[in-house]
């Protein structure tokens, strides 16, 4: 619970019982006196007093009026994207290879005449409870965004945060979690960083951090390079933690145990030791959204058409984890199935497929790339629209009651956030421009 933004709201709602009910809160939460949870109440709304009503402008946040719930960030859909394109403007041009404009898995810069390519990935947020899984599925998922930019993984770097009132063996669960993937990998985790959520104004006992992930390549296989001619081929996929949280909060908690594994990278280190890997223009993960999200950052980057065979796909999803999907009417094609992506030319195809499978990976064409814009998907031989939703597919019993629609004020919102975004680069440049001035 954040008790900073309980007292800030209160004090902007000029709650006369703020202090007593503060205290309560904390009471529901911590096994102390009331005179101490008194104490740490009254402390609490001195410093949220401090920070009502700002003025100085480095001080005073730009705001947007939409929430991040609201607008669906961090749920892989429609208005995930959308932000992700805000973030891309207000950072601005750089002299990266790939930045966040490409939309790509990971980013690349030039150095010393290699490409090093880095990433970050967070922790699945409903895995707070299960921190050796979060920690084996985030790191799996930061070695993932590495592979697929064709380098090879050299390093991980973690970062974790749990809140007051958690046990500290969480830490070292989840940094259990993080080196079992090196040890089943070579990539060693090599450094981090640990605090607590909030400092002392956030109690309870939440988890939450992230695993980065750097590597070393001479040549990419980013999604800006697919073309029209390519095929798509995907390899088997049994997910990760949003399987994993689908199942444990569906109580089919089996099914956790078909996400443990490192096929993925088994995959793309036979495509490396073979030398396939120069002949692929782009791969990527099945995460953000699923093949729905995925499908739509590739088309908007690369600039062409994506065409997908859903018995194709269907066929390459984990039989124990489609059916608990289907069981739970869960679009498996809109949430994160872990599988790899390939588009190559078709000539290399059968090669990629042998390579493959010789990993103990399974793999097929599921479709093609096309001139044109945006994604296709034939079922029976129709041909259907293949956008993303607002959300990712619901898989979780609180997720399904958020639901998946695009509201009704979606582009009031997406206004909103033009505007932010736009002032946020103002204010970064009005600042930027003060302390060069003072440097003179």
């Amino acid at each position: 619970m954040d008790i900073e933004g309980y007292a800030r709201r209160g004090l902007l709602g000029n709650d006369a019982n703020l202090r007593e009910k503060l205290t309560g809160r904390i009471l529901e939460i911590k096994n102390i006196s009331r005179e101490h949870a008194w104490e740490i109440a009254n402390a609490v709304i001195v410093e949220a007093k401090a920070t009502v009503n700002l003025q100085n402008e480095i001080l005073k946040p730009v705001k947007s009026g939409v929430t991040m719930g609201e607008f669906g960030v961090g749920s892989r859909g429609a208005g995930d994207f959308y932000t992700h394109e805000k973030i891309a403007e207000v950072i601005g041009k750089t002299s990266a290879v790939v930045d966040t404009s490409h939309l790509d898995d990971s980013g690349v810069v030039c150095a010393g005449g290699q490409y090093i390519v880095v990433n970050i990935d967070g922790i699945h947020s409903r895995l707070s409870e299960f921190p050796f899984l979060a920690g084996f599925h985030v790191a799996r998922a930061a070695l993932r965004d590495v592979y697929v930019m064709g380098a090879r993984p050299v390093a991980m770097l973690s970062d974790i945060h749990v809140a007051d009132d958690g046990d500290i063996g969480k830490i070292f669960d989840h940094i259990a979690g993080i080196t079992a993937v090196s040890e089943l990998t070579g990539v060693p985790l090599i450094t981090g960083s640990t605090l607590r959520i909030g400092g002392d104004m956030v109690i309870g006992e939440r988890m939450t951090g992230g695993v980065g992930a750097v590597g070393v390549s001479e040549s990419l296989t980013s999604r800006i390079q697919a073309k029209a001619g390519d095929v798509i081929l995907m390899t088997e996929g049994a997910g990760g933690g949003t399987v994993s949280t689908a199942a444990i909060y569906y109580r089919m908690h089996e099914i956790v145990d078909e996400t443990m594994n490192v096929k993925f990278i088994d995959a793309c280190e036979g495509l490396m030791e073979t030398g396939l890997i120069g002949n692929i223009h782009a791969m990527t993960d099945v995460t953000n959204g699923g093949v729905r999200g995925d499908a739509k950052e590739i088309s908007r980057t690369a600039g062409v058409k994506l065409v997908f065979e859903e018995e194709k796909m269907r066929a390459l999803v984990n039989r124990k984890v489609l059916s608990m999907l289907e069981k739970l009417g869960i679009d498996y094609l809109g949430v994160s199935l872990d599988a790899l992506l390939v588009i190559a030319p078709p000539g290399y195809a059968d090669s990629i497929i042998d390579c493959v499978r010789k990993k103990g990976v399974d793999i097929d064409i599921v479709g093609k790339v096309t001139e044109g814009e945006g994604a296709e998907l034939i079922v029976g031989g129709d041909v259907r629209d293949f956008t993303p939703r607002f959300r990712e597919s619901a898989y979780t019993p609180i997720k399904k009651l958020v639901g998946e629609h695009t509201p009704r004020n979606f582009d009031e919102m997406k206004a909103a956030l033009d505007d932010a975004s736009a002032r946020a680069v103002e204010k970064k440049r009005r600042i930027v421009d003060r302390i060069k001035g003072s440097l003179k």
